[in-house]
């Protein structure tokens, strides 16, 4: 395969899930809902770190946040869109969306829609599923309902086998699953050993080498014709944060290990790769689905 030619870096876009330490799904049989709200929150401290860390690096990101952080922290929504971020919605209350069903995502992220665009004054376009619970097979009616609640893109599609989430034989660049629906910019993997492995962070960020996980993003940006897309979460960039009695060996290790080195690893990330917002990376693709409605 011969490698294209590249006239300067390859700008890739930068996108944090804006969640709490005890909203994730690694919790979400130990911890009730209504136990939320008397948590000690940590969101908004650990993001407002994660905003100084974009500022010293000069990059722009796109801040997938709750509805239910944003209605307890207007002042953060300000903060990110001031900042020059991009605020789109990773729906109200966290709850799988091929779990809940057409009627109550719809609910959902109508609401989260609009707790973010009355706090921040901007218009929401973009969409994250929690814990990618989006696929074609399992939620065939939700790219159209974002569509129709005026969503313009979705980046909720991992291409992986993994236990809890992804369509392995999903398109790996951006596509548009269904035509009533938006486009699909899904998380980024490469293809290595005749399968897609995963190069979007999170988890398998902290968890691989930093200099393996920097190999397999560049030759993404050496041999795709589409950038990449990395994430992380708040929560990740936290040591201190409280620890749940009763979790399982798998999700507790997942959780927390080496969670001391992320925000090292996120700063290092920022300086050898060009970074941007989702809807400026992916412009041309979100402009072609938007003039398609």
């Amino acid at each position: 395969m011969s490698t294209p030619v590249r006239n300067a870096p390859v700008r890739n876009a930068m996108s944090v899930d804006v969640e709490d330490w005890f909203q994730v799904q690694a919790f979400a049989n130990l911890i009730d809902r209504d136990e939320w709200d008397r948590l000690a929150p940590r969101v908004g401290t650990n993001t407002r770190h994660v905003l100084d860390a974009f500022g010293r690096a000069g990059v722009k990101a796109t801040f997938f946040t709750l509805g239910w952080v944003a209605e307890r922290d207007p002042a953060l929504i300000r903060r990110i869109v001031a900042d020059g971020h991009e605020l789109a919605s990773h729906g109200f209350g966290h709850q799988l969306v091929n779990a809940i069903g057409r009627d109550a995502f719809r609910a959902d992220i109508r609401r989260a829609k609009q707790i973010l665009e009355d706090a921040s004054g901007t218009r929401v376009i973009g969409y994250r599923a929690p814990t990618f619970s989006v696929g074609v097979r399992t939620t065939p009616w939700a790219h159209a309902v974002l569509a129709e609640e005026g969503y313009a893109y979705s980046s909720s599609i991992f291409p992986i086998r993994h236990d809890l989430y992804g369509e392995s034989d999903a398109p790996r660049g951006p596509h548009r699953p269904f035509a009533d629906g938006v486009i699909e910019l899904p998380m980024t993997t490469v293809r290595a050993l005749g399968r897609n492995l995963p190069c979007s962070g999170g988890g398998w960020f902290r968890l691989l080498p930093y200099g393996l996980f920097r190999a397999g993003l560049r030759r993404v940006n050496a041999v795709d014709p589409w950038p990449g897309t990395f994430y992380f979460h708040p929560w990740e960039v936290d040591p201190g944060q409280p620890r749940v009695a009763g979790t399982a060996w798998r999700s507790r290790f997942r959780h927390y290990a080496r969670l001391s080195s992320m925000a090292r690893r996120i700063d290092r990330l920022l300086r050898d790769f060009a970074w941007g917002r989702m809807d400026d990376v992916h412009a041309a693709a979100i402009g072609n689905q938007q003039g398609a409605h």
